[in-house]
């Protein structure tokens, strides 16, 4: 999966966002509690695993995210980029001011070691 370099190198704490609905539109917010963060080490193992999610062909499904993660520099700023993970459709919308256009939809490989890592590790961060 590709992720906006400048902002991944400015992250220092990811927030993991357990979905509750949307967003409807790509850019719209998350809506669903904060049920952990990674900071620190986490950060960077965190976002090697993302990055080395590997594309797939999309699936047809109506993009119902689960999970999602919020990137900060500065955690009492607004986040870098934020990301909705919809593991039935392989779909991942990004969107923050520090992601490009050509990123903001992108397809992964839900059944993929770092996929499966990343939902493991976002489903250990908070309730089910």
């Amino acid at each position: 999966m590709q992720l906006p370099a400048d902002a991944v190198a400015a992250t220092t704490r990811i927030d993991v966002v357990r979905v509750t609905a949307g967003p409807e539109r790509h850019g719209d917010p998350m809506t669903g509690p904060v049920v952990g963060h990674w900071a620190g080490p986490a950060v960077a193992e965190m976002l090697t695993a993302v990055r080395k999610i590997p594309a797939a062909e999309a699936t047809l499904c109506a993009f119902a995210p689960g999970w999602g993660i919020r990137a900060y520099a500065d955690p009492a700023g607004p986040p870098l980029y934020e990301a909705a993970f919809c593991y039935g459709c392989d779909k991942v919308w990004l969107w923050g001011p520090r992601v490009p256009e050509p990123l903001h939809q992108q397809t992964f490989a839900s059944d993929s070691p770092y996929a499966l890592f990343l939902l493991m590790r976002m489903r250990a961060a908070g309730p089910q």
